[in-house]
Order: C-alpha cells, then structure tokens, then sequence
C-alpha cells in the first residue's frame, strides 16, 4: 500500500466526498499559482521514459496518460494539477453559460467497489469565465476543454435543437483557441433529464456541419456513449462519415446503474447518478475494442477512459486500441503518485512485450 493509501485516505473517506473534492481542486489552484510551486509538483510526481512519448491527434504527448474530464470542472485546480505526470489535461464539461448542477448530496464513493457514483449535473462557471482563467494559467501539458449543453435545471422547459446547436456553438467560439483540443460531449450520464439528444438520426451530422463552418483549427473528439454495442457505433460513424473536423472519439460513463456492483444494493440504490471506477472496466472495454475494429485509423484515434487503477489496466486499453488513457476515480483511491506509477508500469510492460515505444502497442490486440 502507497502512503496515501495507507494514512491520507482513510482520513479524506471521513469528510464529505464533494468538500474534498472542492478542498483538492483548490490546493491544486494554489500550489500551481509560482514556478517553485509547479517545479516541486514535476519533480515529486513526472515520471519520464522516452518510448512513452507519442502523437495523438497531432499532439505531441510525453506519456499517454491524462487526466479525465470532470475532476476540474472550471479549470481552478489545471496550473498544479497539470504537473502531477500527466501527458495531457482536460478540463469540464464546460457549457456556454453558467451551470450550478444538480442538488447536494451529488457525489458518493462506494470503496467495497473501488467507484464513486457521480450526479453533478455539468456544474461549471460558463465558457467566458474558463477561457478567462485558462488564459491567466500556466499549465505543463497539452489541455483538453470539454464542451456541453448548459444544464438549466429540471424545471427548465426542453430546448429546441437551435438552442442545443447555439450553445455548443457559443462555448466553441469562446474556447476554440484556449485549448489544444475540444471534446465535444455528446452523452452525459448524470444530467437531472436525461436526456440524450444525439441518439435522435442527423443530430451529430448537423452538429458537426455546424463546427466545420468554424473553422476550428485544433483536434476535435466526440465522447459518446458506451452502450447499444456495434449497432450504436455503426450509426454514429455513419453521421461522421465524411467530417473532417473529428479526430477521434471517447467512451462516456454508462448512465445509471447498468455495471454489477459488489456493495449491497440497498446501500446504492436510492443514490441518484452514474457509477464511475472500477465496475465499468470491462463495459467500456468491450466497446472500446468494437470502436477501434470501426474507425478509421488513418483519420480517427480514440482516447479511452474507465477503470483505470494501474499500468495493467491502462495497457490493457492501449492494446485494445486507446492511443490514450484518462483516469479520475482511480486517483481518488490512489492518490495523485499514480501517474507515475501507470507510467512506471507502462514502461516495464512495453518491455516486456518487445515494443519499442508506446505507439506499437496501440491496437496490438487485435493483430
């Protein structure tokens, strides 16, 4: 067991879960605010091996492990986070306005799983407030922003499919050229409705139409459900068939409670949101390797999250066909010296196997 396993988080796992997560995110912000502050953050936790750099979407990564969205909702904690190990960060989901979310208590661990059950809603402070303050940051790492509908409420009436397009659209304009790439979320598992607008045929081709007419000059990915298998997949790549402005995609959280849990029912039941950690290994896993049969790998790649606790796991994904992990659950449970030891990890296996760099494991699995 790590020092954080064995002394630091069974004293967070006695505060509420959302207070620790604010605390975090906070001292994130304040650590990364001097260049002292950010070179003891690289030395204590970076981890370098050159056969982990690698290009993604034409980005250039030190290693391939990022952190996901979702952690740093606004981008407050992106200037010391950003130099935890990471190859790359993203920040939100961010939507065109303001966003308070869903009702508190909207965040629960369940460790017998080694999951959280997150119900947020998309809580942010709005794109011109994170362009802002991405703007005055200096962060270590390639950075990702990811865009949303704003979640008004549930007593907000439906929007129009004009109003869904103008709001991805006002986040666009805003955000375009803050990031090195744009993650447009097309499939958030813990809105209060539910709703899921581009299941409907020719949502993500209009959308797309859309964000081609901005001419946007930085990677572009869809983060898209995990369920409904190949079929979903078929028609999602049908609708960005022909797009140039996609490079690639990611796996969402599955909404609810589809995963076997290993704690009692009665303990999660009643527990509104999705289940994200551990239990949707296997799920995302299996349609991670069914997207990776479909795309194109000359034009597309995809960044793959869910589950990952250790360098086996992320390998696991690289091999299944991710040029890419992400990780936020696992961090919770393991605290931030997991990035370097994922890469640590990664390093010994890709030896292991032969490979010369990260790059040749990517899809080996299905070879």
């Amino acid at each position: 067991m790590s020092f954080y396993s064995r002394f630091i988080r069974p004293a967070l796992f006695r505060v509420d879960p959302e207070s620790v997560h604010n605390a975090t995110v906070r001292a994130c912000g304040v650590a990364g605010a001097t260049a002292v502050g950010r070179w003891l953050l690289r030395q204590a936790f970076t981890y370098r091996d050159p056969r982990l750099e690698c290009t993604v979407a034409g980005m250039r990564l030190a290693n391939p492990v990022g952190l996901a969205a979702g952690w740093d909702k606004s981008g407050a904690g992106a200037a010391g986070a950003s130099c935890l190990g990471f190859g790359f960060y993203e920040i939100g989901s961010v939507s065109a306005d303001l966003s308070h979310g869903n009702p508190k208590p909207r965040l629960f661990r369940l460790p017998q799983d080694q999951a959280i059950i997150v119900h947020y809603g998309l809580q942010n402070d709005g794109a011109e407030a994170v362009g802002r303050r991405i703007a005055r940051s200096r962060i270590a790492v390639p950075i990702g922003i990811n865009i949303v509908k704003t979640n008004r409420g549930p007593d907000a009436p439906p929007d129009s499919p004009e109003e869904v397009f103008e709001d991805y659209l006002r986040s666009t304009r805003v955000l375009k050229e803050a990031a090195d790439y744009l993650v447009y979320n097309l499939s958030c598992p813990n809105t209060e409705t539910g709703r899921d607008f581009f299941r409907e045929p020719g949502m993500i081709r209009k959308l797309l139409a859309l964000l081609e007419a901005e001419r946007i000059s930085r990677p572009v990915f869809l983060k898209i459900s995990p369920l409904g298998g190949g079929e979903a997949l078929d028609r999602m790549l049908a609708e960005t068939a022909g797009c140039k402005v996609v490079s690639g995609f990611m796996l969402n959280l599955p909404p609810g409670k589809v995963v076997p849990l290993q704690t009692p029912e009665e303990e999660w039941s009643d527990l509104p949101g999705a289940v994200a950690g551990k239990p949707v290994e296997g799920l995302i896993n299996e349609q991670l390797a069914e997207l990776y049969r479909r795309i194109d790998r000359r034009r597309h790649c995809i960044v793959a999250a869910g589950g990952v606790f250790t360098a086996e796991d992320a390998y696991r994904k690289i091999r299944l066909g991710a040029a890419a992990v992400q990780l936020l659950t696992g961090m919770i449970y393991e605290g931030p010296g997991m990035v370097a030891r994922i890469n640590r990890g990664l390093s010994v296996l890709l030896a292991r196997d032969g490979f010369a760099g990260i790059e040749e494991a990517v899809g080996a699995d299905h070879q």
